[in-house]
């Protein structure tokens, strides 16, 4: 089973990016929960946004709510996470994260612990 990330890389402050989670060995419908988590180093990992069997609708972090849409696509197969009005404080690794858990809920979605399969992660940088 394997997640694999693809579309960071470098933009302007305003610009936009689509990160991609690819999937190998995992159908999305059989998990209870996606997310995209994001690290800066020095600081701890920060959940961004997630889709929970367990909750309704995709939750996001406050600091890219009406900027950020995590999708999937019709094959269960594909994440997608558009990021438009990137801000320099947007820079971060990107990882994919899937869960089988039963135990998210508003206040669990980002612990890290919950999550059993990661992807390496994507780099995204925005200057100013």
């Amino acid at each position: 089973v394997q997640l694999v990330e693809s579309g960071g890389g470098l933009v302007q402050a305003g610009g936009s990016l689509r990160l991609s989670c690819a999937t190998s060995g995992l159908d999305l419908g059989g998990v209870s929960t996606t997310t995209w988590f994001r690290h800066v180093t020095g600081k701890a990992r920060e959940g961004v946004a997630c889709i929970s069997k367990n909750l309704s609708g995709a939750l996001y972090v406050d600091s890219v709510k009406g900027r950020f849409t995590f999708s999937t696509d019709s094959t269960k197969t594909t994440m997608y996470l558009a990021m438009n009005n990137l801000q320099p404080e947007d820079t971060a690794f990107h990882y994919c994260t899937a869960t089988t858990t039963t135990r998210i809920r508003l206040k669990t979605w980002n612990w890290l612990y919950l999550y059993e399969i990661w992807g390496k992660g994507t780099q995204v940088t925005v200057s100013s």
